[in-house]
């Protein structure tokens, strides 16, 4: 990230850009480490089943247990950025997440690692927005794309590569390691923000609604955890209805508690206090980036889950050897992002996401002919070729529907952003595995082998997934670059007696 905008200059702003930079890279390093706990964990099932001696229904739970308390915790975080500081913010969130990864190194039990995992998320939940947040209050509009460029690293190769880490750790190692390993990275990380990390905004005083925190944790929590019970299997025995009257009523409940929390907070917007402000959808380029990045993330998760399946059930491949399969795509990723990000502050959103976009949508529609004799070796170049369709689109989308709100709405914008990414990386799940499971059943049924079955079931759930990533196409059409208005750069940074930058609430007010 380079200087503070000559834009800026102009306005008086003093020069903060070395200890802009600082913060920005410790809040990134950060948000990787914690990002990365997500998948980790998704090929190390069978192993912590034979350890803890428990079933795969449990064993998914610290899965499932993670995803519902980012879902629980990020719309608070749009309130928490505007309450409190960003020092104490990043000091609580690495706390957390420290505290979840030593208590899950020791825990002698299924009960404990579901705490710690618990425990992890909240940190996790925490870092996202608050890195977001932090990157639009202190970056021009001119250079965010190039920033938001290591940004989408992050968000998009710590998970992808999620599975090739444990794979490598769990072959020569227990699973506890992969706790271990990142517990002294962790520390440091928190150490160092305890001693470097400074305050960048200055936080007001808002109130919390307690029954908008309520309703959005039914309202999240039970889409998540209903979405993660679809397609699971049921004990042979048990009757089918009876048994997945949990994931309708979860479903049920979620869906009703989340429209009451929509309609509370259309009512609470209109003097500033709803916990996740609704307006930052008045911006199109906001709600198609939005709508784009819950298609793209839904490939992206359903992609990861069932490429292990597929590759351990039909090819018969070892963990190890599946990461490593994993393993160049989502260093791909990881190295043009920073190239997409300055193509996007040159060029603009939509040179990138329509082809993007097509290159993810042909590959899903590619990955509908797999069967059990397909080459590893074309797997690896499906999975090369996605990854770069996808580091084309994510750096966009992130910068534009950003870019497209209101500074004073920069923390709701990135809770929702967030919000939006746990959601639809458990409906990608529940939907490729679901639609894995019913056609490999069926096939099963009609007398073929089991990796036929996968193989089969597989092909159906790409083919969903490719037919969803035509959405995706059509809306790349319509996301555009925002131009950051002039009282927005007032009311993005300014200059205090202190020396430190502030937002400026009394520009904002006055709009």
């Amino acid at each position: 990230m380079t200087e503070i905008s000559s834009a800026a200059d102009h306005q008086g702003v003093v020069d903060h850009g070395p200890r802009n930079r600082r913060v920005i890279w410790l809040l990134l390093a950060a948000a990787f480490v914690v990002i990365l706990n997500e998948t980790i964990m998704s090929v190390a099932l069978r192993e912590l089943m034979i350890d803890l001696r428990i079933d795969a229904r449990a064993a998914q739970w610290l899965t499932t247990a993670f995803m519902l308390t980012m879902a629980v915790v990020i719309p608070i975080t749009g309130f928490l950025l505007q309450r409190f500081n960003t020092r104490p913010v990043f000091i609580a969130a690495m706390s957390l997440f420290s505290a979840g990864t030593l208590i899950a190194a020791l825990a002698p039990g299924f009960e404990v690692l579901l705490v710690a995992r618990v425990v992890q998320a909240s940190g996790t939940a925490i870092m996202m927005p608050l890195l977001m947040t932090t990157l639009m209050t202190l970056v021009p509009a001119a250079e965010r794309g190039k920033t938001m460029g290591n940004v989408s690293i992050v968000i998009s190769v710590a998970p992808a590569i999620g599975p090739t880490i444990s794979g490598l750790i769990l072959n020569t190692l227990s699973w506890r390691w992969m706790f271990w390993l990142v517990l002294p990275i962790a520390l440091v990380m928190l150490l160092v923000g305890i001693r470097r990390v400074q305050n960048v905004t200055e936080p007001r005083r808002v109130p919390i609604d307690v029954l908008s925190v309520v309703l959005s944790a039914f309202g999240f929590g039970g889409l998540i955890y209903g979405l993660t019970q679809i397609g699971a299997s049921v004990e042979p025995g048990t009757d089918a209805a009876l048994a997945q009257a949990p994931m309708w009523i979860a479903l049920g409940v979620g869906t009703i508690a989340l429209t009451a929390f929509v309609v509370r907070q259309l009512l609470l917007q209109r003097t500033d206090r709803a916990l996740l402000d609704l307006r930052t959808f008045r911006s199109p380029v906001f709600t198609v980036s939005i709508a784009m990045m819950a298609v793209m993330m839904v490939a992206l998760f359903g992609t990861i889950i069932l490429l292990p399946i597929y590759m351990q059930q039909v090819l018969g491949l070892e963990p190890v050897q599946i990461g490593l399969l994993l393993l160049p795509g989502g260093l791909l990723m990881g190295l043009l992002a920073p190239v997409v990000g300055r193509l996007y502050d040159r060029f603009g959103a939509a040179v990138l996401l329509v082809p993007g976009s097509i290159i993810v949508s042909a590959v899903l529609w590619m990955l509908t002919m797999v069967t059990e004799n397909t080459s590893p070796f074309m797997l690896l170049g499906a999975h090369l070729t996605l990854s770069a369709g996808l580091a084309l689109v994510f750096t966009p989308l992130f910068t534009s529907a950003l870019g497209a709100v209101r500074p004073h709405l920069y923390s709701h914008g990135s809770a929702i952003l967030g919000t939006v990414q746990q959601v639809a990386g458990a409906a990608g799940t529940a939907l490729f595995i679901t639609i894995m499971s019913t056609r490999a059943a069926v096939l099963a049924a009609g007398g073929a082998a089991a990796a036929p079955a996968v193989a089969g079931g597989v092909r159906a759930a790409f083919l969903a997934g490719a037919i969803v990533s035509l959405l995706a196409v059509g809306a790349a059409f319509f996301v555009r670059k925002p131009v950051e208005h002039p009282d927005d750069v007032r009311a993005r940074v300014g200059d205090t007696a202190e020396g430190a930058p502030v937002v400026d609430t009394d520009s904002i007010a006055a709009r």
